[in-house]
Protein backbone atom coordinates (compact mmCIF):
# COMPACT_ATOMS: atom_id res chain seq x y z
CA UNK A 1 0.00 0.00 0.00
CA UNK A 2 0.86 3.37 -0.61
CA UNK A 3 1.80 5.47 2.98
CA UNK A 4 3.95 8.49 3.97
CA UNK A 5 6.78 7.14 5.74
CA UNK A 6 8.63 9.63 8.42
CA UNK A 7 12.02 8.71 8.74
CA UNK A 8 14.03 11.67 10.89
CA UNK A 9 13.40 14.94 12.44
CA UNK A 10 14.02 17.74 10.15
CA UNK A 11 13.41 15.40 6.74
CA UNK A 12 10.11 15.58 5.11
CA UNK A 13 8.16 12.46 4.56
CA UNK A 14 8.58 9.94 1.37
CA UNK A 15 5.13 8.51 -0.25
CA UNK A 16 6.59 4.86 -0.18
CA UNK A 17 5.47 1.13 -0.54
CA UNK A 18 4.89 -0.30 2.72
CA UNK A 19 3.52 -3.59 3.66
CA UNK A 20 0.58 -4.75 5.39
CA UNK A 21 -0.63 -8.03 6.86
CA UNK A 22 -3.99 -9.26 6.94
CA UNK A 23 -6.53 -9.61 9.58
CA UNK A 24 -5.73 -11.96 12.28
CA UNK A 25 -8.56 -13.24 14.60
CA UNK A 26 -9.17 -9.64 16.60
CA UNK A 27 -8.30 -7.70 13.75
CA UNK A 28 -9.95 -5.32 10.93
CA UNK A 29 -8.45 -4.36 7.77
CA UNK A 30 -9.84 -0.49 6.68
CA UNK A 31 -9.23 0.89 3.49
CA UNK A 32 -8.67 4.94 4.77
CA UNK A 33 -10.93 7.39 3.48
CA UNK A 34 -9.57 10.23 5.05
CA UNK A 35 -7.20 11.30 7.71
CA UNK A 36 -7.33 14.65 9.90
CA UNK A 37 -3.46 16.03 10.35
CA UNK A 38 -3.27 16.55 14.20
CA UNK A 39 -1.06 18.66 16.32
CA UNK A 40 0.36 16.12 18.09
CA UNK A 41 2.17 14.29 15.24
CA UNK A 42 4.01 17.49 14.68
CA UNK A 43 5.67 16.71 18.13
CA UNK A 44 7.07 13.78 16.80
CA UNK A 45 7.72 15.19 13.20
CA UNK A 46 9.52 18.30 14.94
CA UNK A 47 11.63 15.67 17.67
CA UNK A 48 9.53 16.85 20.61
CA UNK A 49 8.76 13.02 20.96
CA UNK A 50 11.08 10.55 20.13
CA UNK A 51 9.70 7.09 18.56
CA UNK A 52 11.24 4.65 16.64
CA UNK A 53 11.72 4.98 12.75
CA UNK A 54 10.90 4.47 10.34
CA UNK A 55 7.13 5.18 11.02
CA UNK A 56 3.84 5.90 9.00
CA UNK A 57 2.28 8.98 11.61
CA UNK A 58 -1.39 9.72 11.33
CA UNK A 59 -3.76 8.92 13.99
CA UNK A 60 -7.72 10.88 13.53
CA UNK A 61 -9.18 8.49 10.37
CA UNK A 62 -12.35 7.12 9.13
CA UNK A 63 -13.00 4.58 6.23
CA UNK A 64 -14.55 1.57 5.05
CA UNK A 65 -13.78 -2.30 6.56
CA UNK A 66 -12.58 -4.24 3.51
CA UNK A 67 -12.16 -7.41 5.98
CA UNK A 68 -12.64 -9.03 9.58
CA UNK A 69 -10.44 -11.61 11.24
CA UNK A 70 -12.42 -14.92 12.60
CA UNK A 71 -13.03 -13.45 16.10
CA UNK A 72 -14.74 -9.92 14.60
CA UNK A 73 -17.93 -9.22 16.16
CA UNK A 74 -18.18 -5.52 16.11
CA UNK A 75 -17.89 -4.55 12.71
CA UNK A 76 -18.54 -6.21 9.10
CA UNK A 77 -17.32 -5.57 5.72
CA UNK A 78 -18.64 -2.95 4.23
CA UNK A 79 -19.17 -0.91 7.47
CA UNK A 80 -17.87 2.87 7.36
CA UNK A 81 -15.65 3.23 10.73
CA UNK A 82 -14.20 5.51 12.78
CA UNK A 83 -10.90 5.02 14.34
CA UNK A 84 -9.52 5.96 17.51
CA UNK A 85 -6.21 5.39 19.11
CA UNK A 86 -7.44 4.54 22.70
CA UNK A 87 -7.65 1.18 21.74
CA UNK A 88 -9.07 -1.11 24.77
CA UNK A 89 -9.21 -4.60 26.23
CA UNK A 90 -12.38 -4.44 27.61
CA UNK A 91 -11.67 -6.10 30.84
CA UNK A 92 -9.01 -4.78 32.90
CA UNK A 93 -9.80 -2.59 36.11
CA UNK A 94 -9.44 0.56 34.04
CA UNK A 95 -12.21 -0.84 31.38
CA UNK A 96 -14.21 -2.47 33.92
CA UNK A 97 -14.56 1.03 35.68
CA UNK A 98 -15.25 2.90 32.63
CA UNK A 99 -11.98 4.14 32.18
CA UNK A 100 -11.47 2.72 28.61
CA UNK A 101 -8.50 5.42 27.90
CA UNK A 102 -6.28 4.61 30.79
CA UNK A 103 -6.34 0.48 29.16
CA UNK A 104 -2.58 -0.60 28.93
CA UNK A 105 -3.13 -4.43 28.18
CA UNK A 106 -0.86 -5.66 25.69
CA UNK A 107 -3.50 -8.30 23.66
CA UNK A 108 -4.51 -5.32 21.66
CA UNK A 109 -1.00 -5.36 20.03
CA UNK A 110 0.40 -8.30 18.06
CA UNK A 111 2.79 -9.69 20.14
CA UNK A 112 6.75 -9.96 19.68
CA UNK A 113 6.49 -14.05 18.36
CA UNK A 114 3.93 -12.80 15.74
CA UNK A 115 4.62 -11.29 11.69
CA UNK A 116 4.19 -7.46 12.81
CA UNK A 117 0.83 -5.54 10.83
CA UNK A 118 2.95 -3.22 8.81
CA UNK A 119 6.32 -4.06 7.10
CA UNK A 120 8.89 -1.83 5.58
CA UNK A 121 11.82 -3.20 3.49
CA UNK A 122 10.75 -6.59 4.48
CA UNK A 123 11.26 -5.65 7.90
CA UNK A 124 9.27 -5.03 11.05
CA UNK A 125 7.99 -1.63 11.33
CA UNK A 126 6.32 -0.10 14.48
CA UNK A 127 3.00 0.71 14.31
CA UNK A 128 2.20 4.56 15.49
CA UNK A 129 -0.75 5.46 18.18
CA UNK A 130 -2.58 1.72 17.25
CA UNK A 131 -3.20 3.28 13.87
CA UNK A 132 -0.74 4.58 11.41
CA UNK A 133 -3.39 6.40 9.39
CA UNK A 134 -0.89 8.49 6.51
CA UNK A 135 -1.34 5.36 4.42
CA UNK A 136 -4.34 3.52 2.05
CA UNK A 137 -5.16 0.84 4.51
CA UNK A 138 -5.11 0.56 8.27
CA UNK A 139 -4.52 -2.63 10.13
CA UNK A 140 -6.50 -2.30 13.65
CA UNK A 141 -7.01 -4.20 16.44
CA UNK A 142 -11.17 -4.18 16.40
CA UNK A 143 -11.62 -1.93 19.38
CA UNK A 144 -9.69 0.46 17.40
CA UNK A 145 -12.83 1.37 15.46
CA UNK A 146 -16.31 1.79 15.76
CA UNK A 147 -18.92 1.31 13.13
CA UNK A 148 -21.52 4.62 12.24
CA UNK A 149 -24.17 5.62 10.31
CA UNK A 150 -23.50 5.55 5.88
CA UNK A 151 -24.65 8.86 5.35
CA UNK A 152 -22.00 10.69 7.48
CA UNK A 153 -19.39 11.96 5.01
CA UNK A 154 -16.01 10.30 6.38
CA UNK A 155 -14.14 13.52 5.29
CA UNK A 156 -15.80 14.77 8.43
CA UNK A 157 -16.00 11.86 10.31
CA UNK A 158 -12.61 11.29 10.56
CA UNK A 159 -12.35 14.72 12.85
CA UNK A 160 -14.29 12.71 15.29
CA UNK A 161 -11.75 10.14 16.14
CA UNK A 162 -8.94 12.72 17.40
CA UNK A 163 -10.08 16.70 17.42
CA UNK A 164 -13.55 16.12 18.16
CA UNK A 165 -13.75 13.63 20.82
CA UNK A 166 -10.76 15.04 22.38
CA UNK A 167 -11.72 18.18 23.31
CA UNK A 168 -15.62 17.74 23.60
CA UNK A 169 -14.84 14.87 25.51
CA UNK A 170 -12.63 16.26 28.08
CA UNK A 171 -15.83 18.96 27.94
CA UNK A 172 -18.56 16.08 28.65
CA UNK A 173 -16.61 13.59 30.58
CA UNK A 174 -13.18 14.95 31.98
CA UNK A 175 -14.79 18.22 33.08
CA UNK A 176 -18.68 17.22 33.45
CA UNK A 177 -19.30 20.97 32.37
CA UNK A 178 -22.90 21.79 33.74
CA UNK A 179 -25.82 23.43 32.11
CA UNK A 180 -24.74 27.65 33.61
CA UNK A 181 -21.00 26.87 34.05
CA UNK A 182 -18.36 29.20 33.17
CA UNK A 183 -15.64 28.18 30.78
CA UNK A 184 -12.74 29.38 29.81
CA UNK A 185 -10.85 27.91 26.25
CA UNK A 186 -6.87 28.15 25.94
CA UNK A 187 -6.18 27.93 22.08
CA UNK A 188 -8.70 27.55 19.49
CA UNK A 189 -7.08 24.93 16.57
CA UNK A 190 -9.24 21.75 15.76
CA UNK A 191 -9.36 20.39 20.10
CA UNK A 192 -9.84 24.27 21.02
CA UNK A 193 -12.69 24.53 19.11
CA UNK A 194 -14.37 20.93 19.57
CA UNK A 195 -14.25 22.16 23.14
CA UNK A 196 -16.11 25.52 22.65
CA UNK A 197 -18.97 23.61 20.99
CA UNK A 198 -18.80 20.77 23.52
CA UNK A 199 -19.01 23.53 26.05
CA UNK A 200 -22.23 24.93 23.98
CA UNK A 201 -23.80 21.54 24.15
CA UNK A 202 -23.06 20.76 27.65
CA UNK A 203 -25.17 24.54 27.94
CA UNK A 204 -22.80 26.45 29.64
CA UNK A 205 -23.42 29.73 31.12
CA UNK A 206 -20.40 31.60 29.33
CA UNK A 207 -17.73 30.71 26.95
CA UNK A 208 -14.51 32.66 26.80
CA UNK A 209 -12.17 31.62 23.85
CA UNK A 210 -8.44 32.82 23.87
CA UNK A 211 -6.30 32.55 21.10
CA UNK A 212 -3.59 35.13 19.19
CA UNK A 213 -5.18 35.03 15.83
CA UNK A 214 -8.47 36.74 15.27
CA UNK A 215 -9.45 34.76 12.60
CA UNK A 216 -9.40 31.86 14.75
CA UNK A 217 -11.43 33.89 17.49
CA UNK A 218 -13.89 34.71 14.87
CA UNK A 219 -13.89 30.99 13.74
CA UNK A 220 -14.80 30.36 17.89
CA UNK A 221 -17.67 32.67 18.26
CA UNK A 222 -19.34 30.37 15.16
CA UNK A 223 -18.56 27.41 17.38
CA UNK A 224 -20.04 29.05 20.83
CA UNK A 225 -18.23 31.47 21.98
CA UNK A 226 -20.08 34.04 24.05
CA UNK A 227 -16.61 36.15 24.48
CA UNK A 228 -12.90 36.28 22.90
CA UNK A 229 -9.85 37.44 24.01
CA UNK A 230 -6.57 37.80 22.39
CA UNK A 231 -3.33 37.85 24.85
CA UNK A 232 -1.93 40.53 22.53
CA UNK A 233 -4.63 43.08 23.89
CA UNK A 234 -3.11 42.66 27.76
CA UNK A 235 -2.60 40.30 30.83
CA UNK A 236 -4.72 37.21 29.49
CA UNK A 237 -5.83 36.30 33.35
CA UNK A 238 -6.89 39.38 33.82
CA UNK A 239 -8.77 40.14 31.02
CA UNK A 240 -10.58 36.76 32.23
CA UNK A 241 -11.32 38.29 35.76
CA UNK A 242 -12.52 41.47 34.14
CA UNK A 243 -15.34 39.49 32.01
CA UNK A 244 -16.14 37.05 35.35
CA UNK A 245 -15.21 38.42 38.77
CA UNK A 246 -13.35 35.62 40.85
CA UNK A 247 -12.27 33.97 37.35
CA UNK A 248 -14.01 30.70 35.73
CA UNK A 249 -15.08 27.57 37.09
CA UNK A 250 -13.72 25.52 34.19
CA UNK A 251 -10.48 25.97 31.77
CA UNK A 252 -9.04 24.17 29.32
CA UNK A 253 -5.61 24.06 28.33
CA UNK A 254 -5.30 22.72 24.15
CA UNK A 255 -2.19 24.11 23.46
CA UNK A 256 0.54 22.25 25.40
CA UNK A 257 2.47 24.86 26.90
CA UNK A 258 3.97 25.88 29.95
CA UNK A 259 2.58 29.13 30.56
CA UNK A 260 -0.30 28.85 29.08
CA UNK A 261 -1.49 25.78 31.66
CA UNK A 262 -0.35 27.76 34.42
CA UNK A 263 -2.49 30.65 33.15
CA UNK A 264 -5.57 27.69 32.93
CA UNK A 265 -5.39 27.77 36.61
CA UNK A 266 -4.48 31.22 37.56
CA UNK A 267 -7.65 32.17 36.13
CA UNK A 268 -9.82 29.83 37.98
CA UNK A 269 -12.39 30.64 40.53
CA UNK A 270 -12.68 29.11 43.83
CA UNK A 271 -13.35 25.58 43.65
CA UNK A 272 -12.62 25.94 39.68
CA UNK A 273 -10.56 23.06 37.83
CA UNK A 274 -8.36 23.39 35.17
CA UNK A 275 -8.57 20.05 32.35
CA UNK A 276 -4.41 20.00 30.54
CA UNK A 277 -5.34 18.67 26.88
CA UNK A 278 -2.29 19.90 25.01
CA UNK A 279 0.89 18.04 25.02
CA UNK A 280 3.60 19.56 27.52
CA UNK A 281 6.94 18.66 26.08
CA UNK A 282 8.52 16.02 28.89
CA UNK A 283 10.15 17.31 31.80
CA UNK A 284 8.36 20.35 32.37
CA UNK A 285 7.31 21.43 35.64
CA UNK A 286 4.72 23.68 36.35
CA UNK A 287 4.55 26.74 39.02
CA UNK A 288 1.50 27.02 40.82
CA UNK A 289 0.14 29.47 43.22
CA UNK A 290 0.00 26.96 46.49
CA UNK A 291 -2.43 29.78 48.39
CA UNK A 292 -5.02 29.00 45.14
CA UNK A 293 -4.94 25.55 45.86
CA UNK A 294 -6.15 26.03 49.09
CA UNK A 295 -9.45 27.40 47.83
CA UNK A 296 -9.76 24.23 46.17
CA UNK A 297 -8.57 25.09 42.42
CA UNK A 298 -7.62 22.05 40.74
CA UNK A 299 -5.87 20.47 37.45
CA UNK A 300 -6.49 17.63 35.74
CA UNK A 301 -5.06 15.78 32.95
CA UNK A 302 -7.82 14.36 30.08
CA UNK A 303 -6.11 11.86 27.89
CA UNK A 304 -8.25 11.51 24.59
CA UNK A 305 -11.34 13.22 26.23
CA UNK A 306 -11.54 10.38 28.56
CA UNK A 307 -13.84 8.70 26.19
CA UNK A 308 -15.96 5.50 25.58
CA UNK A 309 -15.35 5.77 21.63
CA UNK A 310 -17.73 3.68 20.93
CA UNK A 311 -20.71 5.22 22.42
CA UNK A 312 -19.37 8.63 21.96
CA UNK A 313 -18.50 8.83 18.55
CA UNK A 314 -22.13 7.22 17.26
CA UNK A 315 -23.28 10.45 19.28
CA UNK A 316 -21.20 12.89 18.00
CA UNK A 317 -21.80 11.83 14.35
CA UNK A 318 -25.63 12.25 15.48
CA UNK A 319 -24.99 15.80 16.89
CA UNK A 320 -23.07 16.41 13.49
CA UNK A 321 -26.02 15.49 11.48
CA UNK A 322 -28.53 17.55 13.28
CA UNK A 323 -26.74 20.53 12.94
CA UNK A 324 -25.26 20.86 16.12
CA UNK A 325 -22.19 19.59 16.17
CA UNK A 326 -19.78 21.90 14.01
CA UNK A 327 -17.13 19.90 11.71
CA UNK A 328 -17.96 21.47 8.17
CA UNK A 329 -16.42 25.01 9.81
CA UNK A 330 -13.21 23.08 10.94
CA UNK A 331 -12.07 21.75 8.01
CA UNK A 332 -9.66 24.63 6.29
CA UNK A 333 -8.52 22.65 3.01
CA UNK A 334 -8.44 18.77 1.69
CA UNK A 335 -5.17 17.75 0.55
CA UNK A 336 -3.58 14.90 -1.27
CA UNK A 337 -1.30 12.19 0.74
CA UNK A 338 1.25 13.69 -1.64
CA UNK A 339 0.92 16.80 0.03
CA UNK A 340 1.76 16.32 3.43
CA UNK A 341 4.55 17.87 3.96
CA UNK A 342 3.05 20.66 3.26
CA UNK A 343 0.20 19.82 5.03
CA UNK A 344 2.56 20.17 8.46
CA UNK A 345 4.18 23.52 7.04
CA UNK A 346 0.29 24.19 7.80
CA UNK A 347 0.37 23.47 11.46
CA UNK A 348 3.63 24.53 12.09
CA UNK A 349 2.21 28.63 11.12
CA UNK A 350 -1.03 27.85 13.17
CA UNK A 351 -3.35 29.65 10.88
CA UNK A 352 -5.69 27.25 10.40
CA UNK A 353 -8.20 24.61 11.99
CA UNK A 354 -7.60 21.63 10.67
CA UNK A 355 -6.03 20.00 7.33
CA UNK A 356 -7.88 16.67 6.10
CA UNK A 357 -5.80 14.44 3.48
CA UNK A 358 -8.23 12.61 1.47
CA UNK A 359 -7.81 9.39 -0.82
CA UNK A 360 -9.41 9.44 -3.99
CA UNK A 361 -10.12 5.49 -4.48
Amino acid sequence: MKAAVFHKPGSPMTIEQVSISKPGPREVLIRTAAVGMCHSDLHFVDGLYPFPTPVVLGHEAAGIVEAVGSDVRTVKPGDHVVTCLSVYCGHCAHCLTGSMTLCESPETQRGKGEEPRLSYIQKPMVQYANLSAYAEQMLVHEHACVAIRRDMPLDRAALIGCAVITGAGAVFNTAKVRPGDTVAVLGCGGIGLSAINGAALAGAGRIIAIDMLESKLELARQFGATDVINPKNGDTVQQVKELLKGGVQHSFECIGLKQTAEQAFAMLARGGCATLIGMIKPGLKLELDPFAILSERRVQGSRMGSNRFPVDIPMLVDFYMQGRLKLDEMISQRIALEQINEGFDDLRRGELARSVIVFDH
